[in-house]
């Protein structure tokens, strides 16, 4: 919205500034932030008042964990969901179509996980939505949104031909995709199989980011990392002179989703402020599930999945331990972790949770600089 204040600059010349995408993308983290710091406490009251007993906690984990967790309310996500939202209408370019994309997943997971959580409390259960039909609904809407970014980049007249249904592969120069594709090749085509693909990112992204959500702080500075390496993504992909020296694939347009980032960055830190150790609300689904998708749906857009899989590598990891731990369990009847998601793992094995997060923390920074590196090193 402040955007198009930049009509009226031969009046205001102070008004140009809104012109830069970096500028708006700090006014974004700003606004966010202080949208969540006063909220944030009007809506743990409330919350407090409304649930009660607070999210149920799975009873199979470590006692401290239990006790220390009991009461605590849940759906959090909605002061992130709020922050983000207002703060991307007020600082990015609403004609821009990348951004109602990314929007429309972020706030369609939040519902869906919002309704999930609405069960648990409402019931007093662990489960709440029932899985398939949570897939089924994470999946229609991603293939949407995946078909969108395909069409969308597809009807650019600056895009490079083909580029909408390519797959960039991090470490690998472009001329190498260019002597086996043709001129303007980006990455591997695989046509129609895009939207697909673009889909397996973006609900992997979501639920291996809700996986993660199981301590305080635990996704949250993670999800932080991941929208701080994509907004600078982002902003060179979406211009054509980085695009190019830094041989990256051109994608006009998606610039704007640095905004979205920012935002994510400036919720995350107001939501933090009120989930760090010990905790006064938990995220829950309705903000894990929607800030998974989120990422996911930018990664998709800037044409940088398997990236994804390096910046987000501790959210992958996350995955793999249930997956393994399922699979273990069903062909052999033995469990390869104590307690999966992994997390829970290195509680079982007495780790103190403040010792895990910022150890995880960690982590994420080594792999979201590994992801940076990918944009030099092709």
């Amino acid at each position: 919205m402040f955007y198009y204040l930049t009509n009226f600059s031969e009046q205001f010349a102070l008004f140009n500034v809104f012109r830069y995408l970096s500028f708006r993308t700090g006014g974004a983290i700003m606004t966010a932030l202080l949208i969540a710091f006063i909220v944030g406490p009007r809506l743990i009251r409330w919350m407090r008042r409304k649930q009660g007993k607070g999210q149920p906690i799975r009873q199979d984990g470590p006692q401290s964990h239990i006790i220390s967790k009991a009461g605590t309310p849940t759906m959090g996500g909605v002061l992130i969901l709020l922050s983000l939202t207002i703060a991307t209408l007020l600082w990015a370019r609403l004609d821009n179509p990348y951004v109602w994309i990314v929007m429309g997943v972020t706030l369609t997971y939040g519902a869906l996980g919002f309704w999930d959580d609405y069960l648990k409390v409402t019931k007093q259960t662990a489960s709440g939505v029932v899985g398939s039909m949570k897939l089924v609904i994470q999946f229609g809407v991603a293939l949407l949104a995946g078909a969108l970014c395909v069409t969308t980049l597809g009807a650019s007249p600056e895009a490079a031909p083909g580029i909408e249904t390519s797959v960039a592969v991090p470490f690998v120069p472009l001329h190498f995709f260019q002597s086996w594709f043709g001129a303007g090749a980006i990455g591997v085509p695989i046509g129609l199989l895009m939207i697909p693909f673009a889909s397996i990112v973006i609900v992997g992204a979501s639920n291996t980011v809700n996986l993660t959500d199981g301590l305080d702080g635990l996704a949250t500075v993670p999800v932080m990392i991941a929208a701080g390496t994509y907004g600078v993504i982002v902003y060179l992909v979406g211009r054509i002179d980085y695009a190019t020296y830094l041989g990256l694939p051109y994608v006009p347009g998606v610039g704007e989703l640095a905004i979205i980032c920012g935002a994510i960055i400036g919720a995350g830190l107001g939501f933090l402020w009120f989930n760090a150790p010990p905790a006064a609300i938990f995220m829950g689904d309705t903000g894990s599930l929607a800030l998974g998708g989120a990422i996911g749906a930018i990664a998709v857009a800037a044409k940088h999945e398997i990236v994804l899989a390096i910046v987000g590598g501790l959210f992958v990891l996350e995955g793999l331990s249930v997956m393994i731990q399922i699979a273990s369990f069903k062909l052999t009847g033995k469990r390869v972790f104590r307690m999966a998601p992994i997390h829970h793992h290195f509680e079982q094995l007495g780790w103190k949770e403040s010792t895990i997060v910022i150890r995880f923390w960690i982590i994420a920074v080594i792999l979201a600089l590994i992801g940076l590196s990918t944009l030099k090193l092709r």
